[in-house]
């Protein structure tokens, strides 16, 4: 074995002995986290879909920057975590800021695209790490919970289980609707699979509901299954082209809370995966600036192909716990996006109440955050809940990004321990402030 060039080659790049692993097992690690983040390819499209974007320029965008991402993180650092557009950006950029906000989406990835070369700044000057060490380790439990809740929602909302009402805001939805069902038949089979803890759970239980949905004709047939990959071009550099409306003070508002979106979602999953794989040393995470690089550098090219940030996906954690230990694994994951972009034309059977169903199941999985947040100190609990049902009760991320920093100091100083509050929690309690300002009381005036 030792004679193989290609072996040879392999291990000088991603050193497999000294990680304990062979190539066969980083493949197969490599497979297993695909299969349980394939989802991101129909599903991003869907909710981007739904703040006007072309869905087949997003498909492609989305592959593309789980490409560019995930070869980073393999070459740069060595891991075997995967990149791709995170849910909980998506969601804030088309419920909070487009439609809530009503804020177009192409000038709203103008905010994104600014917001990734800030983030690219501060991962270069090294000020991520010092920010995201400032922010109070709660805090930080809370608005992964509070995302959690909100994409839940938008999961109920989108598969009719929840509905508007006029006397109690919202209700149960009509069993009599026949897709509804679709998306309860989504919800269990998805459910008994992570239950079963069976590998890519997420993306066979939206096989399984797509197949009920087009056996009970609920979801129409595709004209075919592959295709040549769909342009980017009602996309592409859109952001870029819409650089002049950050006149709009309102949009400095959406970059601020991108920027803070993209810090906590890869680092606490960087984190994590680092703990699962055993990669932690000293409670620090070896080669952590060239992972994040990684990570910054994707989030830049996908703003650039329009789509929303990127970040580390937490089901790496598949890959991992089959034994992926190295960047091979990551490198398999972007040659398995490269194949999938020739399968766009199953977009079109991928419905809302399909997409739904993993939405809930990604809310609970990132509401599991709650558990570890000290509720027994009133201090830390108030600003930790406001954070949590401030999300989805507003419909907005950045709303309860804001209470929790808001509140924070404030029940701090209460309870005596103002010294514990950092610096540059004080910073962004003003920066804050001028956030809601931009929001509410500044497009009335």
């Amino acid at each position: 074995m030792e004679s193989d060039p290609n072996l040879s080659f392999m291990e000088k790049l991603f050193h497999l002995k000294e990680a304990n692993t062979t190539v066969r097992r980083e493949v197969l690690a490599g497979l297993t986290t695909f299969v349980s983040m394939a989802y991101i390819l129909f599903v991003n499209p869907q909710v981007l879909g739904a703040a006007g974007m072309d869905k087949g320029a997003v498909f492609t965008a989305t592959a593309l920057s789980a490409i560019l991402g995930s070869v980073l993180m393999a070459l740069l650092a060595n891991y075997p975590i995967a990149i791709a557009p995170g849910l909980g950006d998506n969601a804030f950029f088309t419920y909070s800021v487009v439609l809530a906000m009503g804020i177009p989406w192409q000038t709203a990835m103008a905010g994104v695209f600014i917001s990734s070369i800030l983030f690219l700044l501060i991962s270069v000057l090294k000020l991520r790490e010092l920010v995201i060490d400032s922010i109070p380790h709660d805090l930080k439990l809370a608005m992964a919970s509070g995302i959690g809740l909100f994409i839940a929602f938008v999961g109920l909302q989108g598969g009719g289980l929840v509905t508007a009402s006029k006397s109690t805001l919202v209700e149960m939805g009509s069993l009599t609707v026949p897709t509804t069902w679709l998306t309860i038949f989504g919800l269990v089979a998805t459910g008994l699979l992570m239950a079963k803890k069976v590998p890519g759970s997420i993306f066979i239980g939206m096989v399984l509901t797509t197949i009920i949905g087009l056996i009970t004709k609920l979801i129409p047939l595709p004209k075919q299954i592959i295709s040549t990959i769909p342009s980017m071009k009602p996309t592409f550099g859109v952001g870029v082209a819409h650089m002049p409306d950050l006149a709009n003070p309102q949009l400095w508002a959406v970059v601020l809370v991108f920027l803070l979106v993209a810090f906590f979602d890869t680092a606490g999953t960087l984190i994590g995966l680092a703990e699962q794989a055993g990669f932690m040393k000293d409670n620090k995470m070896p080669r952590i600036g060239k992972a994040l690089m990684a990570d910054s550098i994707s989030m830049l090219g996908g703003a650039v192909m329009g789509t929303t940030p990127t970040a580390a996906f937490v089901e790496s954690s598949a890959g991992i716990a089959v034994g992926g230990r190295t960047g091979l694994t990551a490198l398999v994951v972007s040659a398995m996006f490269a194949i999938s972009m020739f399968f766009s034309p199953l977009l079109s059977i991928v419905t809302t109440n399909v997409t739904a169903p993993v939405l809930i199941i990604v809310g609970i999985l990132m509401a599991q955050s709650m558990k570890q947040i000290d509720w027994t100190k009133f201090e830390i609990a108030m600003p930790a809940f406001l954070t949590i049902v401030g999300m989805p009760l507003t419909y907005n991320i950045s709303y309860g990004f804001a209470f929790g920093i808001l509140f924070y100091p404030l029940t701090m100083w209460a309870a005596g321990r103002r010294k514990e509050v950092t610096p540059i929690m004080y910073i962004m309690f003003f920066v804050f402030i001028l956030l809601l300002y931009i929001i509410n009381i500044l497009p009335g005036k």
